[in-house]
């Protein structure tokens, strides 16, 4: 049976705030740490049923960047949930959701 791994290491300023994300895989391509500006992991706690969530940012991520970011882990739950229950309603909503908040985005950008 493969195992396979994924870390991650954030350092901290002095408020306890990320200064600095780096992630690593054993799956991943290129060999050795890697930088990103954020990650959001969720997992489902059998025990008490509900979900854990770790959502981490930057102070460098743009909000624009964190909107998009955002938009895009919302689609990929759209094509998980379609790929995993077969439920075509439930992913054309989200992808409906993900539409519309494109489009809020590209408006406020237009506005700045």
């Amino acid at each position: 049976m493969k195992k396979s791994e994924i870390n991650f290491s954030v350092t901290l300023d002095e408020k306890n705030l990320p200064k600095s994300i780096e992630w690593n895989a054993t799956d991943k391509e290129a060999e050795g740490m890697e930088s990103t500006r954020s990650i959001s992991l969720n997992v489902w706690d059998n025990l008490n049923h509900n979900t854990l969530r770790i959502d981490l940012w930057t102070d460098d991520m743009s909000v624009v960047e964190m909107k998009r970011f955002y938009i895009d882990i919302l689609g990929g739950m759209a094509q998980t949930i379609l790929n995993a229950t077969g439920d075509e309603y439930y992913a054309e909503e989200i992808k409906d959701l993900c539409d519309r908040l494109v489009t809020h985005v590209n408006e406020e950008n237009k506005k700045q």
